[in-house]
């Protein structure tokens, strides 16, 4: 098992260049599902979860071919052509679907379609329970038959799904684009009340519109979709990852560095910004993408809340926490979005940390140098984290079980190092 080796101490300056979102691509990937026609889309990270759903998608009867790489303000992504010609398979099987939750986004696309669909109960990261009730229920108002049974979900509509009036009890994302998707393709309209706002969901809903979706309300909390009776072909650009670009800004501000991250979106990531210009670092839009350097002496402590967008993402929880941890004066941090994503706490204290827990919130208490230690990565963004904070420990720092990385974030090793981090992998 790959690990990672850090000498901390290191300024990081210079460019990185920011990926595709993992997290719009993949329910656009998924979203090929709903038509006979190909499906181009561009700036793809090549990252693990991209390459489980592909091979999910493949079993499905998807073909896929790989179009080559392409440049695009001033970052390359991969370009995939997804062509779902025929569906050869409704079942999506548990050996791949347990290897990441997002395989659950399958659901919709295939029952919208095909009229019935066998999914395996969703695996993915530890971090607490992230129940898909809100699908099947949802899937339920739609006219589908669900049925759990055997660690399987079995969804059918043989004569085809119906629009209905959805009102999510609490924002999800995922419940979110899954039922934008069916709804795509149901008879009359669909309302999704209290859906989601992430910028991750607003490409999927471009995407589908150019795909010949009728969607209306995109970007705000309340979706009205009008089904059609099949959708087209489409080429779609993935917006650059608002996670990847957050991550990086917090590494530029953890080691008093002067970064610019090429292909970022300023917009998207405001709530972080606005922190981070709270505890003292400095950031500004360029015309490539977004600078961040040094304020005056040590960053401030700043509360935080996660919140769903525009609030602050609970994806860039952990990476606040590191920079915090060597901050001046008092944090708390407090999660809301889900109940045990605090395992970074225990590994950062191995560090030197100072953080207590209290049910949903951590008192981080800032301290003026952390020492390197081997620690181990519990998630993919806990993971993250343990690498921010070896990029200031004094020594050397070892992290295992790094294949939690690669499911998320693209050439980390190498845009950090090309920044001037001390950085390796090491392979076993």
């Amino acid at each position: 098992m790959d690990r990672i080796r850090i000498r901390g101490g290191n300024r990081l300056t210079g460019e990185i260049s920011i990926s595709g979102a993992k997290n719009a691509a993949l329910p656009l990937m998924a979203a090929s599902l709903l038509s006979d026609a190909p499906l181009t889309l561009g700036n793809l990270p090549h990252l693990a979860d991209i390459s489980t759903l592909a091979s999910l998608l493949g079993v499905l009867g998807v073909e896929i071919a790989m179009e080559g790489d392409a440049p695009k303000g001033g970052h390359v992504g991969r370009v995939l052509t997804l062509h779902a010609r025929k569906i050869t398979s409704t079942t999506a099987p548990y050996d791949l679907v347990r290897q990441m939750r997002a395989s659950i986004l399958v659901l919709g696309g295939l029952v919208a379609r095909e009229g019935v669909a066998k999914v395996s109960l969703p695996g993915g990261c530890a971090i607490g329970n992230r129940p898909v009730d809100l699908h099947l229920k949802g899937l339920e108002q739609l006219g589908a038959a669900i049925d759990v049974q055997g660690g399987y979900i079995e969804a059918r509509a043989p004569k085809g799904l119906t629009g209905a009036h959805i009102v999510f009890p609490f924002v999800s994302v995922g419940a979110t684009e899954n039922l934008m998707i069916a709804a795509t393709l149901a008879r009359g309209e669909t309302v999704l009340a209290n859906a989601a706002r992430e910028p991750e969901v607003v490409d999927l809903a471009n995407c589908l519109v150019a795909m010949g979706a009728k969607i209306a309300g995109i970007g705000s909390g309340t979706l009205t979709i009008q089904g059609v009776t099949s959708l087209h072909g489409a080429s779609h650009e993935v917006v650059p990852d608002r996670i990847e670009t957050g991550t990086y800004a917090l590494a530029a501000a953890m080691t008093g560095g002067d970064v610019e991250l090429k292909g970022a979106d300023p917009a998207q990531n405001e709530a972080l910004f606005e922190k981070l210009r709270e505890a003292g670092v400095r950031v500004t839009a360029t015309e490539g993408g977004v600078r961040v350097t040094p304020g005056r002496g040590r960053v401030r402590g700043v509360d935080v809340m996660t919140e769903p967008y525009p609030g602050f993402p609970t994806d860039l929880q952990a990476q606040m926490m590191a920079l915090m941890v060597i901050g001046s004066g008092v944090a708390m941090i407090t999660e809301t979005i889900f109940e045990n994503r605090f395992m970074h706490v225990s590994e950062l204290s191995r560090m030197g940390a100072e953080i207590t827990v209290h049910g949903a919130s951590a008192m981080v208490r800032g301290v003026k140098a952390l020492a390197g230690a081997e620690v181990m990565a519990t998630d993919l963004r806990a993971s993250v984290s343990l690498v921010l904070a070896g990029l200031v420990a004094e020594g050397e720092t070892i992290i295992s079980r790094v294949y939690h990385l690669d499911r998320g974030y693209e050439r980390l090793v190498e845009k950090l190092a090309a920044c001037g981090a001390d950085i390796e992998r090491l392979s076993n």
